[in-house]
């Protein structure tokens, strides 16, 4: 293999492996159905739930309130349970899924 192909080729095998965290409104949906839509709903609450429906939501609201739970910066002690877990590649999927869904 001629020599000047070895950097395009490792050009294109580290543009396909960055660590970008592009959003990913499928992943989002998945975790969304899940976990979120228990409670929250997919476009409006659960039926006699208190809780606020996230469809159509500020995509950065969301991920900024989603993270301060998981941080325990913002208090609620079911919300810190389960955003504990999420990462910020599983908030940014959840974020941009539900700021798409029309209320």
């Amino acid at each position: 293999m001629n020599k000047s192909i070895y950097p395009a080729l490792l050009l294109l095998l580290f543009g396909f492996t960055g660590t970008g965290h592009a959003a990913s409104p499928y992943a989002g949906k998945s975790l969304g159905a899940a976990v979120c839509s228990q409670c929250h709903g997919i476009r409006q609450p659960s039926a006699d739930a208190p809780f606020p429906s996230l469809a159509g939501r500020d995509k950065d609201y969301l991920k900024q309130a989603l993270k301060q739970y998981r941080d325990k910066t913002r208090i609620s002690e079911v919300m810190n349970r389960i955003a504990g877990s999420l990462t910020d590649k599983d908030i940014n999927n959840i974020a941009s899924y539900y700021s798409k869904v029309k209320p």
